[in-house]
């Protein structure tokens, strides 16, 4: 599916931005504390980065709803685990962290729905 590489392509590229911002403008703005919570984020959104394009290309054989979901879960899991940890190690604001885990339950979902439609395979042939 064409949103999912493009959301992909998009995220990927992001992430080397916001690892480079963090590594050279960020690491002496913030705590050391702060900068590994950032780094945390860029480092799930580059793992689930690989694991929406690796959907969009399932979706190009044999598209699914179930991979369909596990898709736009991950796009929203990134959005939401990473954006907010991104949020949090910039503003500080500890009430942010708390909305962090609701992304990772769907970065959590995503990877279950991927799974789902491995065990609906017939044959790899």
């Amino acid at each position: 599916m064409k949103l999912f590489l493009t959301a992909g392509a998009v995220s990927g590229a992001l992430a080397v931005l916001l690892g480079a911002f963090g590594a050279h403008l960020l690491k002496n703005m913030i705590s050391t504390d702060m900068l590994e919570v950032y780094k945390t984020g860029v480092q799930y959104q580059f793992y689930h980065t690989f694991a929406l394009l690796f959907t969009a290309i399932l979706m190009n054989f044999k598209p699914t709803k179930t991979l369909k979901w596990s898709g736009y879960l991950f796009i929203a899991g990134i959005t939401i685990f990473s954006g907010f940890l991104y949020l949090l190690a910039i503003t500080g604001i500890k009430v942010l962290g708390m909305i962090v885990p609701i992304g990772g339950l769907m970065l959590i979902a995503g990877w279950i729905c991927l799974f789902i439609n491995v065990l609906k395979i017939k044959s790899l042939s």
